[in-house]
């Protein structure tokens, strides 16, 4: 994965229907070139699906067929009456649907996918209906990545919906396609009962594609840099020049780190801090994504600077900024200095409807995507609180930053959940939701509700645990019952390794369990649920990684992949995951994570990493190590080296950054329902 898009992976999304309506396009597009009829219902008779079409779920009797004449082209058409069961799941377990084999597909020689559907008289309001393009997912085997699209709109008389092929998000290359379906949401202004008809479901090629969810976005400015310096080449050396400082040692030997473990954690916050600092473009303030070493070599010419940043990486910078005034390791005015250029700059950037784009250029400022992310926002708007009121003098300032920004955009009301963002190219979501609630996304939603933008019932339309005939999980889920408390529902349920029981995550990366707690205090306020929930996850990553997989450490999480000078990839521990990530590389910032959960453990594995492997510099931890083959990526990334200052910071001054952000309203407003739930057995 590039380090551009690490952002959307390893944080536990859902697959989900996006609210992309797709509209009668028929008439604005030029005549198809070329057409490939992927289903003419030719072979349906009353009562029997056509050849090769199948019912989900197949035991149910909620469905019947019969040929319907022809579509508007003359083409078969048939149609479907459904009635769905009184006690269909809701929400994100829909299960209904009709679903096609295909024969690996290969759909790449075309742009849009089209077909014709009406509904019935008198019944068409409040029907809706997804069709879902499958293929196999690469990357776990088993299992199907689906893309979905909602239609709405359907009326009695016929229409032609027409879905451009390159805004189909989630399911990669439009290759090797297996399946097609077309499913009945169970959402609440869903009909439970209906008739619709579709006719000549076909892929075509109009020469004309359209804007794209990959569409890039070319900062022209960065671009005539690179040409007036002679290219990419020249740009990586001018660029350390644009930072504030630059390693001056590669390696730093175990034996001069300190023994005494307070001496110790304080040795790496003060290493931290100085990397942190460095790599922030001293005119903007704005911290760069990375710094890549070649190995052995401190050269910028042979070093792979990343001059550009996503928006929860400044937002963290900010955090590592007041984390070391708290530890002393900055004055009180060098501090404001550094806040106010980096706050100045942000009020500077192009913004959309209040939010930040995901990614800008640090060199040229220039936004570098068309996509608003919800989980991004969140952690610069948690940011921008801590620093407001640590520091009360830019309080307006950071206020005015937070003030516009309504997360009722990403607020889906029909799922009751919040869309990873918005394509602004497209005008429309993405078709990915945060669906788990033991995600790092579940800062965001906290944040969401705080503010007032959506209703407390959001939190508890978060999945805890997916319903036991969802086969593709690590587990079946345990105990999956309803839960109440304060008038409030939600499906509880449990995993469980050995002895231990706990909600899962998506992939089972401290990343997604523990990164919250930089700022929210989940083991005080949430002792029996969340916080709970982040010690097991701790101690399940320790014991699987010493035990299971004799590793002489552990911690693993999204982070640097050695051996790659680019490559960012997602680690965890399976069967803490609803999908789970894969092991292999360990990362030195869970273990400043994990400082909140095991200290002890925490420490002694942070010594560990310093006194085993090459893997501690002039700016403290580099990024990840291979304990199978000792290999470093020699990478500093903004964002993990701010994680681990912020974490060192609440452990070396208790909950400091935590303190700041309880003491905002928003915060003060979730805290109760964070006391709900009970995680913790007993």
């Amino acid at each position: 994965m590039n380090p551009m898009s690490r952002w959307y992976a390893g944080i536990g999304f859902l697959w989900w229907a996006a609210g992309l309506e797709a509209h009668d396009l028929g008439p604005f597009l030029p005549p198809a070139r070329t057409q490939a009829v992927v289903a003419d219902f030719s072979t349906a008779s009353p009562n029997h699906l056509p050849v090769g079409w199948k019912t989900s779920p197949e035991s149910e009797s909620w469905v019947s067929t019969r040929p319907s004449g022809t579509d508007p082209e003359d083409h078969p058409a048939i149609q479907v009456g459904y009635e769905l069961p009184a006690t269909r799941p809701t929400g994100l377990e829909t299960g209904y649907g009709l679903r096609q084999t295909l024969p690996d597909l290969d759909a790449t020689g075309f742009d849009h996918l089209a077909f014709w559907i009406r509904g019935e008289a008198g019944q068409a309001t409040g029907t809706e209906l997804e069709l879902r393009l499958e293929r196999p997912d690469p990357g776990w085997p088993g299992k199907q990545a689906v893309a979905r699209y909602r239609i709405s709109g359907i009326t009695p008389d016929w229409k032609r919906v027409v879905i451009p092929l390159n805004q189909i998000i989630g399911i990669g290359r439009l290759e090797h396609l297996n399946a097609l379906a077309i499913a009945i949401p169970t959402l609440p202004t869903q009909r439970h009962k209906g008739t619709f008809t579709l006719g000549n479901i076909s892929l075509i090629q109009t020469g004309q594609p359209g804007s794209g969810s990959n569409d890039p976005l070319i900062p022209e400015q960065r671009s005539a840099w690179a040409a007036l310096l002679g290219g990419e080449h020249r740009v990586q050396t001018a660029l350390r020049g644009r930072l504030a400082g630059w390693p001056g040692q590669f390696l730093t030997a175990a034996a001069s780190l300190p023994r005494d473990d307070l001496a110790f954690l304080t040795r790496i916050a003060a290493d931290t801090w100085r990397g942190v600092a460095a790599l922030v473009d001293w005119r903007h303030g704005l911290p760069i994504d990375r710094i890549q070493l070649a190995p052995d070599s401190l050269a910028p010419e042979r070093a792979a600077i990343g001059d550009y940043t996503n928006i929860s990486t400044a937002g963290l910078y900010l955090l590592a900024v007041v984390s070391a005034h708290e530890l002393g390791l900055i004055n009180r005015p060098d501090t404001l200095e550094k806040l106010t250029t980096t706050l100045t700059t942000l009020a500077t950037l192009e913004t959309w409807n209040g939010f930040f784009y995901n990614y800008y250029n640090t060199t040229t400022l220039e936004r570098t995507s068309h996509f608003v992310s919800f989980v991004d926002s969140a952690w610069l708007t948690a940011s921008l609180m801590v620093v407001r009121q640590a520091f009360p003098e830019l309080a307006a300032r950071c206020t005015d930053l937070i003030g516009t920004a309504d997360y009722r955009l990403f607020h889906d009301s029909q799922t009751g959940l919040m869309s990873h963002g918005y394509h602004v190219n497209l005008g429309q979501h993405s078709n990915m939701h945060y669906g788990v609630m033991y995600a790092e996304s579940r800062l965001g939603s906290l944040i969401a509700i705080g503010k007032g933008d959506v209703a407390p019932t959001h939190w508890f339309n978060l999945i805890r645990t997916f319903p036991p005939d969802y086969g593709w999980q690590s587990q079946t889920p345990v105990a999956r019952t309803e839960q109440t408390g304060n008038g409030y529902r939600w499906m509880g349920g449990y995993y469980q390794w050995r002895e231990f029981r706990y909600v899962p995550s998506w992939g089972g990366s401290l990343f997604e369990a523990l990164m919250p707690g930089l700022v929210l205090d989940e083991l005080s306020q949430a002792p029996h649920g969340l916080g709970y929930n982040d010690r097991v996850h701790t101690t399940i990553h320790r014991l699987h990684a010493l035990e299971d997989l004799s590793y002489p450490v552990w911690g693993m999480s999204p982070s640097s992949t050695p051996g790659s000078m680019a490559h960012y990839d997602e680690y965890g521990v399976r069967v803490l995951g609803i999908k789970g990530y894969g092991a292999g590389v360990v990362t030195p910032h869970v273990s400043a994570l994990a400082l909140m959960t095991e200290p002890t453990e925490a420490i002694a594995n942070l010594r560990t990493l310093s006194e085993r492997y090459p893997v501690y510099g002039d700016f403290g931890f580099y990024d990840a190590v291979s304990p199978l083959t000792g290999a470093v990526s020699y990478s500093y990334l903004s964002l993990d080296q701010a994680m681990t200052l912020i974490a060192l910071a609440n452990h070396l001054k208790p909950h400091v950054i935590q303190s700041y952000f309880a003491r905002d309203p928003w915060i003060r407003a979730i805290l109760p329902l964070l006391a709900l739930e009970r995680i913790e057995p007993g």
